[in-house]
């Protein structure tokens, strides 16, 4: 089912705000934020949001965290991103069940490990994974015990085990699962509520359904190759959305194919969990 039928150059960072029962995403080559009827435009190249009150959202671009509202349309810088790197720009991002927020950068041509995570946490951002390709795969367990982040080049979903306090990181990522071997390249990624991970795949038009140990469950079929990141939103928090991307594909195939880069919702069985709030 189609939530909504904007063609994104390269749809990402789904975030259902809890407080609105909203939908929103972004296109990231097209600058703009989206929700069903509504779209802001930006200067910079905008990837992924938490929410921080009803009207605010924490938006995170290829320069900077910017605490945006969304009635005035007022931006306000909170913390500078790479901002002195003109080659990188910001990808995938989440809040965590601490109020902080992650956020991964790569370069604007996927430059081998120019790109990093962050996390922003109560006024404080600091670096936490160096020399990634692709950042994607940004989630949480719902015990807040460990964060998942994956490189998409290197085709493996890593594990962080997170400190109880802060949620700050303990020790060396470990592989929580391996794609190589399937040949599928992971690109964001949202945990349930059981803790079952779900995993949109760049190039397989799905989303691929993991069990809290990295077991394969299930995929979820959509009419877009270039699947880029779920989310769970709706009233009651089984509904799975899906950004796409239209971006290098063919204008035969785009022809053939209306659907690339929109966003999708498909009605599960699962219960996602709340998306977290920012707390600055």
């Amino acid at each position: 089912m189609i939530h909504d039928d904007t063609n994104c150059l390269l749809g990402e960072g789904p975030l259902w705000h809890p407080g609105r029962n909203q939908l929103f995403w972004f296109d990231i080559l097209g600058r703009t934020l989206h929700t069903k009827g509504q779209h802001w435009a930006f200067a910079d190249l905008v990837s992924a949001a938490g929410w921080v009150s009803q009207d605010q959202l924490l938006v995170a671009s290829d320069k900077a965290l910017s605490l945006f509202n969304l009635t005035s349309g007022a931006s306000e810088i909170v913390a500078p991103l790479e901002a002195d790197n003109p080659l990188t720009r910001s990808n995938d991002g989440r809040a965590d069940p601490f109020g902080g927020f992650w956020i991964g950068t790569m370069g604007l041509s996927a430059q081998a490990g120019a790109g990093a995570i962050y996390r922003y946490y109560r006024g404080e951002l600091r670096k936490i994974v160096s020399g990634i390709t692709v950042s994607n795969a940004i989630c949480f367990t719902p015990d807040g015990t460990t964060a998942f982040y994956a490189d998409s080049a290197d085709k493996r979903i890593m594990r962080l085990r997170l400190d109880p306090a802060h949620g700050w990181p303990l020790g060396a990522a470990q592989v929580h699962i391996d794609l190589r071997s399937d040949n599928r390249i992971p690109d964001g990624a949202v945990v349930d509520a059981a803790g079952n991970l779900w995993n949109a795949q760049w190039e397989s038009g799905r989303v691929a359904t993991y069990d809290p140990t990295g077991t394969f469950l299930f995929a979820t079929d959509f009419p877009a190759v270039q699947t880029t990141c779920p989310a769970f939103g709706g009233a009651d928090l089984g509904t799975l959305f899906c950004t796409s991307a239209a971006v290098d594909l063919p204008q035969e195939y785009l022809s053939a194919h209306p659907d690339q880069g929109r966003t999708f919702a498909h009605q599960t069985s699962h219960t996602g969990q709340r998306e977290h709030q920012v707390i600055l």
